[in-house]
């Protein structure tokens, strides 16, 4: 054959096939040994890129296995721990801070280890919130969940931001865990006809009786409106109703003792009620920043969240002055 017929992929040409002896001769003299790439190649008769690519093949094949330990793992354990016991939430999951990293980014392995504990089954429901951590984290790896029902906490087909669009939201999460999107087709705050017409839609009635029946619920915590540089259409940091406001979830605004605030609309306002969360088993909730801490405490001893994932500064701001 005039030309190489190695098969080829996106990466460059396929990985060279090696005996295992090989493998593990190369990699107990680099491990083990403490010899360069180039010694080893000079004792086993090959190239250096060879002995590259043997080390490569000796992680790959499980010859080698690579465990690299987060100096701060203790310290975030000890975190949540203090967490438990201090808010009195179900489960917490603290991850260690890194400055200019997203939110959604950073937290995005805790909540698959939250969503993991949930132990969400084919039928079972997950409800999902919007906001800027939540819409990242639907971008990252997350765990299979086939079968699992997804759907919005709330309407927002008319938002702006994509943080707020939570049928997309929904889908993309939907589409990581392998699970079935549910479409909520409402403005968060319909007009008042629209909304006559709204409660009455099938469709809509379907996400109210998932709401109902929720086995979890992803939740992005929201800071106080005046904080904010992004809310959803429906809130307005102007509103004098909302200088009360200490956060909100799912586009509800409470105040600092964890009561629902309402405003001119509310009323009409499409999305599960802050009560309609405390019965939900498993609240994951999510969200780090100085900003964030009261809505954060408000939020877990109000009932609304049960399971908080936050880093390790917001953890400690949260115990700051507020062990038990």
């Amino acid at each position: 054959m005039g030309r190489d017929s190695t098969p080829r992929n996106e990466h460059g040409p396929a990985r060279q096939r090696f005996s295992s002896r090989l493998v593990y001769e190369a990699a107990r003299l680099y491990y083990l040994e403490d010899a360069t790439q180039a010694e080893i190649a000079r004792r086993i008769g090959t190239s250096r890129p060879t002995v590259s690519r043997l080390l490569a093949a000796a992680r790959e094949t499980g010859i080698v296995e690579v465990r690299v330990r987060d100096p701060e793992h203790g310290a975030a354990a000890d975190l949540e721990g203090r967490l438990i016991a201090s808010l009195g939430l179900t489960s917490a999951y603290v991850t260690p801070s890194a400055r200019g990293v997203e939110p959604g980014v950073l937290l995005a392995p805790r909540v698959v280890e939250a969503l993991a504990a949930a132990q969400l089954r084919a039928g079972d429901v997950l409800i999902v919130s919007s906001g800027a951590t939540v819409y990242t984290v639907a971008q990252q790896s997350l765990p299979a969940m086939p079968g699992v029902v997804l759907c919005p906490t709330v309407g927002g087909v008319e938002e702006p931001e994509p943080q707020y669009q939570t049928n997309e939201i929904t889908r993309a999460l939907a589409f990581k865990v392998q699970g079935n999107p549910v479409m909520l087709y409402a403005p968060a705050m319909p007009t008042p006809s629209l909304h006559r017409v709204l409660v009455k839609d099938p469709q809509v009635q379907r996400v109210h009786n998932l709401w109902d029946r929720a086995d979890a619920a992803l939740l992005g915590i929201g800071a106080p409106p005046h904080r904010r540089w992004s809310l959803p259409s429906v809130i307005s940091a102007h509103e004098e109703a909302m200088q009360a406001a200490v956060g909100d979830i799912c586009a509800r605004p409470y105040d600092r003792d964890g009561q629902p605030i309402d405003f001119p609309g509310s009323e009409r306002l499409i999305a599960i009620t802050l009560d309609g969360l405390r019965r939900i088993p498993h609240t994951i909730g999510v969200g780090v920043g100085a900003d964030k801490v009261e809505s954060i405490r408000v939020a877990v001893r109000a009932g609304y969240v049960k399971v908080l994932v936050t880093d390790t500064a917001t953890a400690e701001l949260l115990l700051s002055g507020d062990e038990v």
